[in-house]
Order: C-alpha cells, then sequence, then structure tokens
C-alpha cells in the first residue's frame, strides 16, 4: 500500500476487510498489528491501538476479520480449522496489503491463537515477536462451559443487542464462533505444538478469573517454548486485560516493545 491510509477496506482471502490504522507509517517505524478476539471487530478494540500508538511509537492497524464488524460475512459453519485457515491463508495477505515489513503480531482470544499458529506454521521474517492475550491453544471443560452459557445469553438476553452495535450481521459473528466451540467434536482441538516452532519473543498475558482459558494455557507455552518468554499474570481480571486492567497491560506492552526495538536497534548496529 503506497500510503497509510488511516482507515478504510482491504482484500485479503478473498474477501474485503475493514481496516484502521494508527500512528506511523510501516515505512517510519515498526508496527504493531491487533487480532480481536472471537466475537471482536476493529472498533472493540476501543482506545487501546490509539494509546499504544502515542506510547509506543509503533504504527498499530487492527482489522476485523471476514464474518465481523464491516468486513465482508462469511459462509457458516465455519470448519473447525477455522483459526488455522485464518492464520496461514488471510494474515501474511494483510501484511502484504497494508505494506508492513517489520511486524509485532498482537492478538487477543481467538486473535493470539491465530497470532500464534501463524508464528509456529509460516516462515516470514517480518513478524519480529508476539504477544498474545488469553491465548487458547487447547479446549477447557470450564471454558467451553462459558461459551455454552454465552450461547443462552445470545437467544434470550442482551448479549445480541450489544454485539450488534458493532457488527453487520450479528448472526454471522455469534454463530460462527458459538457453533464451533460448541461443536462436540471440537472437544480434541490442540494446536500447542505450534509453540515448539517459535523462534521470536513472546509476552504471554492472562487474568486469573478468565471463564474462558486458565493459566494452564500459558503453562502450556512454558513448558514448550524454545524462544525468550515473559509473562504478565493479571490478578482479579477477566478475559480481556487489555479493557479490564489497562494501565498495568498496556505498560507490559509498551517495555516488550521498547526492548524489541532495542535489541533489533543493537543487531543493526552490530551488523
Amino acid at each position: 500500500m503506497a500510503d497509510w491510509v488511516k482507515n478504510g477496506h482491504l482484500t485479503a482471502g478473498g474477501k474485503s476487510l475493514e481496516y484502521a490504522c494508527w500512528g506511523p507509517a510501516p515505512s517510519q517505524a515498526p508496527t504493531l498489528v491487533l487480532l480481536h478476539e472471537g466475537l471482536g471487530s476493529v472498533a472493540q478494540w476501543k482506545d487501546v491501538p490509539e494509546r499504544l500508538a502515542d506510547m509506543t511509537g509503533f504504527g498499530v492497524v487492527a482489522y476485523s476479520r471476514a464474518g465481523y464488524g464491516a468486513s465482508d460475512p462469511v459462509d457458516l459453519p465455519r470448519p473447525l480449522s477455522y483459526q488455522t485457515d485464518e492464520a496461514t491463508g488471510t494474515l501474511g495477505e494483510v501484511l502484504d496489503a497494508l505494506g508492513i515489513d517489520h511486524a509485532v503480531l498482537m492478538g487477543h482470544s481467538d486473535g493470539a491463537t491465530i497470532a500464534a499458529i501463524y508464528a509456529g506454521s509460516v516462515s516470514d521474517m517480518r513478524v519480529r515477536g508476539l504477544i498474545l492475550i488469553a491465548p487458547h491453544f487447547f479446549t477447557e471443560p470450564a471454558g467451553l462451559a462459558a461459551i455454552a452459557e454465552a450461547g443462552r445469553s445470545y437467544a434470550s438476553g442482551d448479549l445480541k443487542d450489544r454485539l450488534g452495535k458493532y457488527h453487520s450481521n450479528v448472526d454471522v459473528a455469534f454463530n460462527g464462533w458459538h457453533d464451533v466451540w460448541t461443536d462436540p467434536a471440537y472437544k480434541a482441538w490442540n494446536v500447542a505444538d505450534v509453540i515448539d516452532h517459535w523462534r521470536i519473543p513472546v509476552l504471554a498475558i492472562q487474568g486469573t478469573d478468565d471463564p474462558y482459558g486458565s493459566l494452564a494455557q500459558i503453562e502450556e507455552i512454558d513448558s514448550r517454548i524454545y524462544a525468550p518468554l515473559e509473562t504478565l499474570i493479571v490478578e482479579g481480571c477477566g478475559h480481556a486485560p487489555h479493557h479490564e486492567k489497562p494501565e498495568q497491560t498496556c505498560n507490559a506492552i509498551v517495555e516488550f516493545c521498547a526492548r524489541l526495538h532495542r535489541l533489533e536497534v543493537e543487531a543493526v548496529s552490530l551488523a
């Protein structure tokens, strides 16, 4: 992309995807690429992208995956491999479309898993680090129960109305996520082997009171990783530390990005 257009649509994975950018262009600074949760979108990051652009000096870009926000819809049901499909079939094209050549992938929940799969499955020297917020690599009974409860809230509570503010086709957004996770075959889903292949620094962030995933997800990273790992365990926090504990979470992200950038600069000077 010749110009760092602040918002619009790009084409990746055969779909038109909405995106928004903050801060300097890829030619001027590294770029934080934000990947949203299973019911998220560009707008649902709220003030986090602008805050991180200001605090890090990096460019920041967020996009809504197909089926979310103002991006193109998808056909349902989604395949059980939808997270791997997004990582291996679309994410690289997003980086291409935006002209990003020095990226840190920052994902939340499903987005963290997609970032993790990309880093462990695709050889892409543009990606220099991973920030994983509430990642999941395998299912847990409590998390599956929380998703089933979300389904009941969507059917008879106010969740549909709340999500409808952010998604052009809210039924596609919700059912595309919920119906995969509640499929009996999905209990066996496990992508933890991607951790074995990471060769870039990682910051993993997890709330202690997250109903969708436990510290077992972070312990899985720690037990398998061969790359540098930093962790932030946020006490008294649920599924979205960047919203629930923004100061603590954003400070950790900023410090991680600063260390990454300093290592890059030192490596260049030594070369």
